[in-house]
């Protein structure tokens, strides 16, 4: 009898540290935070993607005309390069241009 009672005292001890084990991961993984969440890395990487040249094929987002592609881009003939626009106010998200910068030409 002395030996049941002896097992039921060390699996409640250790069921107790698996509870204080689970409850500090649980804490501990509240308390985490990634670089991005920071308010600083969000700004460097916003001006990082405004100082990154555009692909060479481009795919049109909600909002942007082929005006503001072309100051984003720096591509003032993206009309004659992409034959498929045949009205420049057309422009739809999805759509998908080739773009050339100004300065590698």
């Amino acid at each position: 009898m002395g030996r049941l009672n002896l097992s039921s005292e060390v699996a409640e001890k250790v069921s107790w540290y698996c509870a204080l084990f689970l409850a500090l991961m649980l804490v501990l993984s509240c308390c985490e935070y990634m670089e991005s969440d920071l308010p600083t890395a969000g700004m460097n990487q916003t001006r990082e993607m405004n100082d990154k040249p555009c692909d060479e094929i481009y795919v049109v987002r909600e909002g942007e005309t082929l005006n503001t592609i072309s100051e984003k881009c720096g591509d003032p003939y993206i009309v004659e390069e992409n034959p498929h626009i045949h009205d420049p106010d057309d422009v739809f998200p999805g759509l998908v241009i080739k773009i050339t910068p100004f300065k590698n030409r």
